[in-house]
């Protein structure tokens, strides 16, 4: 089959396919034809298509292919480009485009919607709206730092110091967390919040502080679903706003609700805030979260304060962006594809496909049912024929006792197996034990301080956290390196069972002793620059 891939609109600067996924899709054995110029605006030519395995056409040949991957919804014209029982993979946003999915329907277009991947864990790989919302965060730092009149990082010179920015982050999902990245990485001191409760620990993994507010926070209902803010929650959370609003320089909103935008930054929050500052608001396409924000353009109040509301923050690092767009692309495509031959699979039983599929073979599919993620125990097997079944008038409850009476008396429970391992350990025991009866006092004396070295040694190891057992590993070097001196001082022993045993020793120590010291001067490389 072969996979078409068009050009975007001048608005638009992304492609869906890059020379690298090329490559991953012809491996898939598909046959690629990418438009003429489409990778142009993301800084990707022709020759590197064709490089990849790719052919150059045109604009009908790509729109014509038995499946057309693109980064926008497609126009009239371009679906009637498209060939009857042809796949579509592009954003349709069809709960807000029931025009255009009725015409996908009708020109019988097998469409399946970029931006209605499922919030499952295994579609993630999938999930162009995550990829778009990490990269949204970052670019919306970059934004800020360009129109803030000062440094992110402080600075300690011969001329005096300044002092890091303040950016305060609304919103812990995946813009969220991925400018709070970006900001940290750049110097600032980040301070964010969100309504969820859960999202303190990956905000403070990140690196900025939680701004703790129980008052303005969710609850979680039993069913494990955030509750609604209520009356007095929702004003709680805006006195925070407000309040951290006014000693930030920065401030990156992402609070983006089924596409509605919340407001979380009324125009009195922005009239408090100092001159200079900067409000970027990632929710500008769905209305904004700031109250001054214009969607799609830079304004300066009055007051001096810079709100950032461009709704094309992907599109502004378009090389990347749509590397990893195209990998989601690709990701999909290998889900479909199970025998690698160039065969698409379309398996509607499949619940991350059902949940993308909007058309398929002139019926509408759209929306999708539910999915279902049951939290029950396991079912209990099958009744046994033998079992009887409730009689007319008889609830399954009252007959269940009597069948689990009667299966008790007629089929008895087997007898627990012994494992081999378990006898071995057994037989070990009662040999120590004999060996032990026998042995003098100082053997029995050296033993036991043997024993309790090992007991002690292993719950002080389990105990300590992963991420010391680097710097644990420099006190195991030590005590390696007492066991090298010991075992050194018995190799020229007259007795070859305790020079062999000395041998071991110093061998295992010197592994344990040189690859300490070679795993932590590695790590020591990871921190240093590069000449």
């Amino acid at each position: 089959m072969r996979i078409g891939v068009p050009a975007a609109s001048d608005a638009e600067r992304l492609v869906a396919a890059t020379p690298d996924t090329v490559a991953k899709l012809v491996a898939l054995g598909y046959d690629v034809t990418v438009e003429a110029g489409a990778g142009e605006r993301a800084s990707l030519s022709d020759l590197d298509y064709e490089a990849a395995g790719a052919t150059i056409g045109s604009a009908a040949e790509a729109w014509g292919a038995d499946i057309v991957t693109a980064v926008e919804a497609p126009s009239s014209a371009q679906v009637a480009l498209l060939g009857a029982g042809a796949t579509l993979i592009a954003p349709l946003a069809p709960q807000a485009n029931p025009a255009l999915v009725e015409d996908l329907r009708a020109a019988h277009v097998t469409a399946l919607a970029l931006d209605a991947v499922p919030r499952l864990s295994r579609a993630q790989a999938l999930d162009v709206l995550s990829t778009k919302s990490n990269v949204s965060g970052y670019r919306a730092v970059i934004e800020a730092a360009e129109s803030y009149g000062g440094m992110f990082a402080g600075q300690v010179t011969a001329a005096g110091k300044t002092h890091p920015a303040t950016v305060f982050v609304i919103g812990g999902g995946v813009a969220g967390l991925a400018a709070i990245g970006a900001a940290v990485s750049l110097g600032a001191q980040v301070r964010a919040f969100d309504v969820r409760p859960e999202a303190a620990e990956q905000i403070e993994s990140m690196g900025a502080t939680f701004v703790t507010a129980p008052e303005a926070q969710q609850e979680v209902s039993p069913d494990g679903y955030a509750s609604p803010l209520t009356e007095e929650q929702q004003a709680a959370a805006m006195r925070l706003y407000a309040r951290e609003a006014a000693g930030a320089d920065v401030v990156i909103t992402t609070a983006l609700v089924r596409g509605t935008a919340p407001i979380t930054l009324t125009t009195a929050t922005v009239e408090a805030m100092r001159p200079g500052s900067v409000v970027v608001d990632l929710a500008a396409s769905g209305g904004g979260n700031c109250e001054a924000t214009v969607p799609g353009e830079r304004i300066v109040t009055e007051g001096g304060v810079t709100v950032i509301g461009y709704t094309d923050l992907p599109g502004r690092m378009p090389r990347h962006t749509s590397q990893l767009v195209g990998t989601n692309i690709v990701n999909l495509l290998k889900l479909m594809t199970p025998g690698k031959d160039g065969a698409l699979a379309l398996d509607l039983e499949d619940d991350v496909i059902r949940g993308m599929t909007v058309a398929h073979g002139g019926d509408l599919l759209w929306p999708p049912p539910p999915i279902t993620v049951s939290v029950a125990p396991a079912a209990s097997p099958a009744a046994t024929p033998a079992t009887a079944a409730p009689t007319a008038g008889e609830s399954a409850a009252q007959a269940a006792p009597a069948s689990a009476a009667a299966d008790a008396g007629s089929a008895p429970k087997p007898a627990p197996k012994v494992s081999g391992r378990t006898v071995a350990t057994v037989a070990s025991a009662i040999a120590l034990g004999i060996a032990l009866a026998f042995a003098d006092a100082a053997f029995l004396a050296a033993f036991t301080v043997f024993v309790l070295a090992v007991v002690i040694g292993y719950y002080v190891i389990s105990n300590v956290s992963h991420s010391l057992h680097t710097p644990l590993m420099s006190q195991t070097n030590a005590i390696s390196g007492i066991i090298l001196i010991g075992a050194l001082l018995q190799l020229g022993s007259s007795d070859p069972v305790v020079t062999t045993l000395a041998f071991l020793a110093a061998a295992i120590a010197s592994i344990n002793v040189f690859g300490g010291f070679l795993v932590t001067y590695r790590m020591l490389g990871m921190f240093s620059k590069g000449a």
